[in-house]
């Protein structure tokens, strides 16, 4: 009788264990809780078009509503706690999906938008330079901007040139692996700076028009964003 219970208990301990490995969710976040699980949701969340803030792996007041707005659109149970019923539903829609955005745009866009992103931002965190390509993308859907990555870059006003690396040539630099890993990011759909449609540095330049006409999203290393 003892060996059967001493069974039973490895047993139970066992199925236990098989979610969380088997499955690939984390374990229930909440507000308050931080970690590269809280980053990989906000990911998710960003990606699916419910949270359009800072990914900084901290489970703060927005993303808790970016929860509650994914809970209420798939009927789960509404307490912006993501327990294993909320990231079945987040995580289990298929992976090739993602990767649909990727299709409409050839190689030569992607190229572009990596070589925007080294000029731009080659020397901040990859956060901030998937936020570069946020940007662009940004513009291109848009109605006040040109509908093309090309465009937007090579893009002028008043005889003035919308990215400085367009004026001083380094728009033409061969892109790190990093840049063009971070537009393909941009591209299928993370996006750091959700609307943002400006950007500068605060060392290099003041934004007058933008910071007065604009509204302030966040900052990524040296550049501030605004849409």
């Amino acid at each position: 009788m003892k060996k059967k219970t001493i069974l039973l208990v490895m047993v139970m301990l066992i199925l236990l264990a098989l979610p969380a490995s088997a499955s690939g969710y984390s374990r229930t976040l909440y507000y308050g809780h931080r970690g590269n699980d809280v980053l990989r949701l906000q990911r998710e969340l960003n990606s699916r078009g419910y949270y359009n803030f800072y990914i900084d792996g901290i489970y703060g007041l927005i993303t808790e509503r970016a929860v509650i707005n994914f809970q209420i659109d798939h009927r789960l149970r509404i307490d912006g706690i993501a327990g294993p019923e909320t990231q079945r539903a987040l995580y289990s829609y298929p992976i090739a999906s993602r990767g649909q955005a990727l299709g409409r745009f050839t190689s030569d866009d992607i190229y572009w938008l990596a070589r925007i992103i080294e000029a731009e931002a080659g020397g901040e965190p990859y956060l901030g330079k998937v936020a570069v390509g946020n940007v662009v993308l940004n513009r291109v859907n848009s109605w006040d901007f040109p509908n093309t990555i090309y465009n937007v870059i090579f893009e002028y006003y008043d005889n003035i040139p919308q990215f400085s690396p367009v004026a001083d040539g380094t728009i033409y630099n061969t892109p790190s692996q990093d840049s063009i890993n971070a537009a393909k990011d941009a591209i299928n759909g993370f996006r750091p700076v959700g609307n943002a449609t400006y950007f500068f540095n605060p060392s290099k330049s003041a934004g007058s028009w933008i910071v007065r006409n604009k509204t302030y999203v966040t900052r990524i290393g040296g550049h501030v964003f605004y849409q």
